[in-house]
């Protein structure tokens, strides 16, 4: 009974089984680091949305906001998100309208290629790690597959070299063959559930970025032609 315990079917695993296993039991562990590591980035992005929004639209005078999250970066705590948006493109709009010399519509131009910029770059921030778990979730099963292919051919070797054909001779073969199987699953299951979770949170978070690059366009459009 101990020798079909799946620890000792591990263990005595033909050594290419045993690699397949080692490989998905790598991919698993670094694929639940990169998932709860984007959990974290993508919460604090969730409540960098609504925190900035409440401070934006309280009626705060824009060069006061600006302000502030300067101080926040003097005292070296984090910025994120939205709030990175508005710092690029409030910070450019400041320096072109200063030049008297620049045309209101090359203002707005500016002020907006700085908010694209930023855009992209928190973009690329909350999109980290996904591909990988996306990978994950699309190879693991047929690395399983492979050892399953490696373990059920081994069985088959096993019966021939055997005189009389018994369910002792071929079953740790197979097995160990499920048990690749199995960890293939494990690997990819949750790397897929997490990849498409999250890839609907950035969909959702850089929506805000976009709805608030317009609007944060709007009141700056409006300012530069009222003055």
């Amino acid at each position: 009974m101990n020798e079909l315990s799946p620890l000792q079917l591990i263990l005595n695993a033909s050594p290419a089984v045993q690699f397949v296993m080692l490989i998905l039991l790598l991919l698993s562990v670094v694929s639940w680091v990169m998932i709860t590591q984007r959990w974290l980035v993508l919460s604090a992005a969730k409540k960098g949305v609504q925190n900035f929004e409440h401070r934006f639209w309280s009626g705060m005078d824009l060069s006061q906001l600006y302000k502030e999250g300067t101080e926040m970066q003097r005292e070296n705590m984090q910025i994120v998100g939205m709030e990175n948006i508005f710092r690029a493109g409030f910070k450019e709009f400041m320096r072109l309208r200063r030049q008297v010399s620049v045309h209101r519509d090359a203002v707005m131009e500016g002020a907006q290629r700085a908010m694209r910029v930023a855009y992209s770059r928190e973009e690329e921030k909350l999109e980290k790690h996904l591909p990988f778990l996306a990978t994950v979730g699309s190879v693991s099963p047929y690395i399983g597959l492979f050892g399953t292919v490696i373990g059920i051919m081994n069985s088959f070797i096993g019966l021939a070299n055997q005189a009389q054909a018994t369910l002792q001779v071929v079953a740790p073969g197979i097995a160990e063959a499920l048990i690749a199987t199995a960890m293939g699953l494990f690997a990819a299951i949750p790397a897929v559930v997490a990849y498409n979770k999250y890839s609907a949170n950035v969909d959702s978070i850089t929506g805000s970025y976009i709805t608030f690059s317009d609007e944060f366009s709007s009141i700056l459009h409006r300012q530069i032609h009222s003055d």
